[in-house]
């Protein structure tokens, strides 16, 4: 179980909850060369022990970690746990001391080794000194799933912990081939990989590629398991759909009614918004003025006809380099616009246009079909339609997107595989009985 040989190890994190799709990925990892292997906490909630005891059958000279995350009851968690076959058992660094303490007895007394899990702790490297002090055998630092996707890594309280601590330091939190490397350098003896390879639709050549990273201290380049930070919301946006950020705003967001009329058209940007009377395509056609490049037009005319948008609109627009628009109400030239490629999103196609009175209002909070959009709300829009994320969670809801496309990409591998839909979501284990 030493990480003093051969260099910082690579444990991969099983958190599923269906135990043969975690087999069938630490199978994949192990050919690439996993070297420590991670019952999660989902994991062993939903199988239990069987977890631990199926990882240490089927591979008996790999560690395998139970990321019990303890609180309490310390003595008889890791008593189980090692008697499963766990080499490793974790516990969270926030439990008291008297818990941690009996955790360490009870894995002196069964063979196994402790980490304590600096999840949520307030201030991790004075927590760390504390859980060395005790016996611990390792400390992690990880950031959690929730706050990953607003964007947060480990990488800072990683350096501050291994200053403060001479044993073993793990890290967890969103590490990819990209970002493994600076695990190392920042001090980590153990990288702690979940998503990066149990999402690939190739594990065996996803954990080659972050063992190479490891060995040779280089960022390996990776399309997907990267989280936004802010300035990259419009490529990552790009990159999903309207269903994927649909799902991650849990089957919600979308603007009822709104079809898209340029078909195979993409459009991602902030939200430019309009109020404006039934056919009064004054202030619509003003906002393509006040628009900067990648924003789009979102229009609020009643959801009735006449048209407030078309074809000189259309061309307007794309001499701005904005991204589209979406009306709640009518557009004409329709067929035009196609040609121009622009992506249009209304609720009515018509013939006829109305009048430019110059009533109404621009970059003002708007309803669409009961739907709140707000100026700077990211809109996203394709064959499906168009979803709205508020821009104060532009960054958590774009990531949680991102782990939408990741999941699906994985399941439909293991489906041209030779399984099925209902398979692969085990829709029978998990039915309301």
């Amino acid at each position: 179980m030493s990480v003093s040989g051969g260099g910082p190890k690579l444990q991969l994190a099983l958190d599923f909850v269906d135990l043969p799709r975690a087999l069938k990925v630490a199978e994949e990892a192990v050919l690439g060369g996993a070297d420590w292997l991670e019952a999660g906490t989902p994991l062993i909630k939903s199988e239990g022990l069987q977890a631990v005891r199926e990882l240490k059958n089927r591979w008996p000279n790999h560690t395998i970690v139970a990321d019990m995350k303890t609180m309490d009851a310390g003595r008889a968690e890791v008593e189980y746990a090692a008697k499963a076959g766990a080499n490793i058992v974790g516990v969270l660094g926030a439990a008291g001391d008297a818990t941690i303490r009996e955790c360490i007895e009870a894995a002196r007394n069964y063979g196994a080794e402790v980490i304590v899990d600096m999840i949520q702790v307030e201030d991790p490297a004075a927590r760390a000194r504390a859980a060395e002090a005790m016996g611990a055998h390792y400390v992690g630092i990880h950031v959690a799933i929730d706050e990953q996707m607003k964007g947060k890594t480990p990488f800072d309280t990683l350096r501050r912990v291994v200053e403060a601590v001479s044993i073993p330091v793990a890290v967890a939190g969103g590490i990819n081939s990209e970002t493994a490397a600076e695990a190392v350098k920042a001090g980590a003896s153990i990288v702690v990989v979940g998503g990066a390879i149990t999402k690939a639709t190739d594990a065996t050549e996803a954990t080659r590629q972050i063992k190479h990273a490891i060995a040779h201290l280089v960022s390996v380049e990776s399309r997907y398991f990267k989280r936004a930070t802010g300035p990259d919301l419009r490529h990552m946006l790009l990159q999903v759909s309207a269903a994927n950020v649909s799902d991650a705003l849990h089957r919600s967001g979308d603007l009822p009614g709104i079809a898209p009329r340029t078909p195979g058209a993409k459009m991602v940007g902030p939200a430019v918004t309009v109020r404006t009377h039934p056919g009064d395509w004054a202030k619509p056609v003003e906002a393509i003025d006040v628009a900067k490049p990648g924003d789009v037009i979102v229009i609020d005319a009643g959801g009735v006809p006449p048209a407030v948008w078309g074809e000189l609109a259309s061309n307007s627009a794309l001499q701005r380099k904005l991204a589209g628009v979406v009306i709640f109400g009518a557009a004409r030239d329709s067929g035009n616009i196609r040609e121009l490629g622009f992506p249009l999103f209304s609720t009515h196609i018509t013939p006829t246009a109305g009048e430019p009175k110059g009533f109404g209002e621009i970059g003002v909070p708007i309803r669409i079909a009961g739907a709140a959009v707000a100026p700077g709300d990211w809109v996203i829009g394709d064959d499906d339609g168009v979803c709205v994320i508020p821009k104060d969670k532009a960054v958590e809801y774009t990531n949680r997107a991102m782990d939408v496309l990741e999941r699906e990409n994985r399941l439909r591998q293991e489906i041209l595989a030779g399984s099925t839909l209902s398979q692969v979501a085990y829709l029978l284990k998990w039915e309301k009985k």
